[in-house]
């Protein structure tokens, strides 16, 4: 596992309250269970179970990614990426990141992750690179909706997240390419 925090980093480029991300599933810091693997490591591409609280009285919206810092591609690996999750919505559950948003809330944007799908792709990490984290992280914004194209990349909503957020909760779950 590498040192590298992308989200400590941007905690220095502009600072931003936190709150609290938890799952029924994930513990944070360890292993995620089996049906949240992708289906090359023995997985379902299933989605973890999140809810979020404590977030600012003045969130107008949500964005929710899911990214492997320690993927061997010298830019890591978005395993997941949702735009427009209305305010009102405080969790998603198990499978929320179905193929095509089907079963993420109305109005919510699911991306294109970095193997091109609209979808959670559960991690599957290539053997021998040891243990990877995944960063769940559900960024609190001040716009009712990003403005982003359907077909936008993780890293545009991540430039949109910079300049929206006011808080973020992230939870990380790891596991183990060997």
């Amino acid at each position: 596992m590498l040192d590298f925090d992308p989200y400590a980093l941007l905690q220095q480029l502009k600072p931003m309250d936190t709150f609290s991300l938890t799952s029924s599933e994930v513990r944070h810091g360890h292993e995620l269970a089996r049906p949240h693997l992708g289906v090359g490591a023995g997985g379902r591409d299933a989605s973890p179970q999140l809810s979020w609280s404590g977030f600012p009285e003045r969130t107008v919206s949500f964005a929710l990614t899911c990214f492997d810092p320690d993927c061997p591609s010298g830019s890591g690996w978005w395993h997941w990426a949702v735009a427009n999750i209305r305010a009102d919505v405080t969790s998603l559950d198990t499978d929320a990141g179905a193929a095509g948003g089907a079963k993420l809330p109305a109005g919510a944007l699911a991306l294109p992750n970095d193997d091109g799908e609209r979808r959670y792709s559960g991690p599957a990490p290539p053997r021998g690179t040891g243990v990877h984290r995944y960063f769940f992280v559900v960024t609190a914004l001040d716009v009712p909706r990003l403005a982003v194209a359907a077909d936008a990349t993780p890293a545009v909503l991540g430039m949109r997240l910079y300049f929206h957020g006011i808080a973020r909760g992230i939870l990380i779950g790891t596991a183990t390419g060997e």
